[in-house]
């Protein structure tokens, strides 16, 4: 499995955002408290507004809030709305893979992975990672 830079950008914008959520954050702001480069987040977080895990305003006192609670956004949504597929092989679902003789278990087997990554990924929130300490592994409704 491959994490994209695109997942963990916007994964550590919502958090940024889940830190503070009474108050919207530019980009700018995010960019420079994560390191992370501006011009790619800026495109993260157009990606996660039409996912709607956040909202923006223009404005002097605008930026951008989360579109939803913090306790119901999981790295699976901020991974399927950055990303798409979870995994693919050579950029092709596993839904409909194939294979022949010998091989024919291995497509269960990629499917599996796929669904335990999604059952991970998806029971850790944007709110348990922010009251985690290093080293937990965070689950869906154990903040």
């Amino acid at each position: 499995m491959h994490i994209s830079a695109k997942a963990d950008y916007a994964t550590r914008a919502l958090l940024e955002l889940a830190r503070e959520p009474a108050r919207p954050l530019t980009c700018e702001a995010i960019a420079s408290s994560q390191r992370i480069p501006f011009r790619f987040l800026k495109s993260v977080v157009g990606e996660l507004r039409k996912g709607g895990l956040v909202r923006s305003q223009r404005g002097c006192e605008g930026g951008y809030w989360l579109g939803r609670p913090a306790e119901d956004i999981t790295l699976l949504d901020i991974s399927r709305v950055v990303d798409g597929e979870l995994l693919t092989l050579r950029g092709e679902s596993l839904a409909t893979l194939d294979y022949p003789g010998a091989a024919a278990a291995l497509p269960d087997v990629w499917r599996r992975i796929e669904t335990d990554a999604a059952a991970v990924l998806g029971g850790v929130t944007v709110a348990s990672l922010l009251s985690m300490g290093a080293g937990d592994v965070p689950r869906k409704g154990a903040a």
